[in-house]
C-alpha cells in the first residue's frame, strides 16, 4: 500500500465532501422517516452499524491491516464504542422527537463541547476569540431552538422537544468525549482498524440491548413501505458515505476543507421542509445560520484552532 496519496484538486475535494454532508443528512430524513412508521431504534443502528462494519472490513482486508491493539488499548476502545454507540442511539432518540435540523444543530454544538472538554483535562485554555465564537454559537442555538417563545408559552414545549433536544446534547457530549479519548490515548492506532472495532462494538452493544429488552419497541421493524424504505436508505446513505469518506478521507486536504463537512445540518434543513413538511419560522433559520457560521469560523480560525 503506498504511505501518500495525493490530494484531489479543492473543487474536486469541496463537491465531495458536500455530497459526502448531504449523504449524511439524507440518513438523517430517512431515520426520521423510518421511525414515524413503526422502525425501532435499535434496529436502524443494528442495520446501519452492520453494513458499515462490513464495509471497513473489506478496507481492512485490503490494506492487510493486523487487528491488533498496542498495550493497554483495549479499554480505551472499548469505551469509544461504547460511546458512540450512546452517541447513535440518542442522535436517534433526538431525531424522533424534535425537527431532524434542529437535532443536528444540537448536535454540531460538538467543537465547543471538545474545546472545553480538552481545557477542562488539561489542555490549552480556549483563546478569547474562540470564547467568543462560543458565546455567538450558543445565542444562535438560542434563537434556533425558538427558546423565548418555548419559555412564554408551557404549550409550545411538550415534554417531546425538552426530551428531544436532552437526546442532541447527550450525543454532542458522548462523541466529543470520544474524539478527547481518540486523540489522547488511541492515535497510534490505525484508523480503518480503529474505526472497525468501534463499529463491531456499537453492532454487538446494540443487539445486547435489543435482545435483553431494554429499549421498549426498540427491534421493531418497520409496519409499512414508507418505513422499509427509510431504513434501507438510512442503511445505504450512512454505510456508503461512511466508506466513501473513509476511503478519500487522506486526498481531501481536511486540514483546508473540512468546514465544508457543515453542508450537513443545511442540506438537513432543506431536506426536512422538501420531504418531511417540517418547517422552522425565519428567525430560527437566523439562528441556524448563526450556529452554522460560528462553528466554521471556529474550526477555521487559525487563532481558534489553537484552543
Amino acid at each position: 500500500m503506498p504511505t501518500s496519496h495525493a490530494l484531489f484538486p479543492r473543487h474536486i475535494a469541496v463537491l465531495l465532501i458536500a455530497l459526502l454532508g448531504c449523504a449524511f443528512a439524507g440518513n438523517h430524513i430517512s431515520a426520521r422517516m423510518a421511525f414515524d412508521h413503526g422502525t425501532g431504534l435499535l434496529v436502524a443502528i443494528v442495520c446501519r452499524s452492520g453494513l458499515t462494519m462490513l464495509a471497513l472490513l473489506g478496507v481492512v482486508l485490503w490494506q492487510r491491516e493486523a487487528l491488533r491493539l498496542p498495550r493497554g488499548a483495549w479499554p480505551w476502545q472499548l469505551a469509544v464504542g461504547l460511546l458512540i454507540a450512546t452517541q447513535s442511539l440518542c442522535l436517534y432518540s433526538a431525531v424522533a422527537r424534535i425537527p431532524v435540523a434542529l437535532a443536528l444543530l444540537v448536535s454540531n454544538t460538538l467543537p465547543v463541547i471538545l474545546a472545553v472538554l480538552t481545557w477542562a483535562l488539561g489542555g490549552p485554555r480556549p483563546t478569547p476569540r474562540a470564547a467568543a465564537l462560543m458565546g455567538v454559537i450558543l445565542v444562535g442555538l438560542v434563537l434556533a431552538l425558538d427558546v423565548p417563545a418555548r419559555l412564554a408559552s408551557s404549550a409550545a414545549s411538550g415534554p417531546q422537544w425538552g426530551q428531544g433536544i436532552a437526546f442532541a446534547a447527550g450525543a454532542a457530549l458522548a462523541f466529543a468525549v470520544a474524539l478527547w479519548i481518540t486523540d489522547h490515548k488511541l492515535k497510534a492506532l490505525r484508523g480503518s482498524v480503529r474505526s472497525l472495532l468501534t463499529m463491531g462494538i456499537v453492532f454487538s452493544t446494540m443487539l445486547l440491548a435489543g435482545w435483553s429488552g431494554v429499549v421498549p419497541g426498540g427491534m421493531a421493524w418497520p409496519r409499512d413501505t414508507p418505513g422499509w424504505t427509510g431504513l434501507v436508505l438510512l442503511v445505504l446513505l450512512y454505510g456508503s458515505a461512511f466508506s466513501v469518506m473513509f476511503i478519500t478521507l487522506p486526498r481531501l486536504d481536511m486540514a483546508r476543507n473540512a468546514a465544508v463537512m457543515n453542508s450537513e445540518p443545511i442540506a438537513t434543513l432543506l431536506f426536512g421542509w422538501l420531504i418531511l413538511g417540517q418547517r422552522l419560522s425565519p428567525l430560527q433559520v437566523l439562528g441556524g445560520a448563526v450556529v452554522v457560521g460560528g462553528i466554521v469560523l471556529l474550526t477555521t480560525s487559525p487563532l481558534a484552532r489553537r484552543a
